[in-house]
């Protein structure tokens, strides 16, 4: 699938903002911890994606109430929902000068089109060994789910069918959408939200 830059300069997509806080101590202990800094391009990418995917839980899956958004939050809290998990998968690399970005994909919220929809938040990343992006999905696997890192097969947690009106979005964002940051910072029970306000257009 053909991806879309919202802004075309990749130096956009290393800027550092109050959700991708990549300078507060707990992102910085952590990459150290992850000794990105000694890994090549490619490495740091995958390191830092398993990283967030299996050591950052999804707040659905483990039923909890917490809400978190910025990424030294969901890194402070260790889990976050999907685009909660975006927000520290890019922080982590804009920090190591790897631009990365957000998408999204409109699916349903559970199993049938009659219980409704809701946005899932996913990252791209450039890779300049590889001369273009990559999408990843850092949500966290569970049956049913199994993304993976890959720089040849696109490997996403969700596919959308859009027989049952899902897509799958190709802009690729330089920072989450304001829909997103405002659901996140408005609520403060994380399976109400989940269930009853989660945004479901892009």
């Amino acid at each position: 699938m053909e991806l879309y830059c919202e802004k075309p300069a990749l130096k956009n997509y290393l800027q550092e903002t109050e959700v991708i806080d990549y300078s507060h101590r707990l992102i910085q202990k952590t990459i150290a911890a992850l000794a990105l800094d000694e890994l090549d391009e490619v490495g740091k990418i995958k390191q830092a994606f398993l990283f967030v995917r299996d050591e950052i839980s999804h707040s659905w899956d483990i039923q909890s109430h917490k809400v978190t958004c910025a990424a030294s939050d969901v890194l402070r809290e260790k889990e976050g929902i999907c685009y909660a998990k975006s927000h520290l998968l890019a922080a982590l690399l804009r920090a190591q000068g790897v631009p990365t970005g957000f998408c999204y994909q409109r699916l349903m919220l559970f199993d049938t089109p009659e219980k409704g929809y809701a946005l899932h938040g996913l990252n791209a990343v450039y890779s300049q060994t590889l001369q273009r992006w990559i999408r990843l999905d850092p949500r966290g696997n569970k049956p049913g789910v199994d993304a993976q890192f890959s720089i040849t097969t696109e490997q996403l947690a969700f596919k959308p069918d859009e027989k049952v009106g899902e897509k799958d979005g190709r802009t690729i964002y330089v920072n989450p959408l304001p829909v997103i940051v405002d659901t996140l910072t408005k609520h403060k029970d994380a399976l109400h939200m989940y269930v009853h306000h989660l945004p479901d257009a892009f």
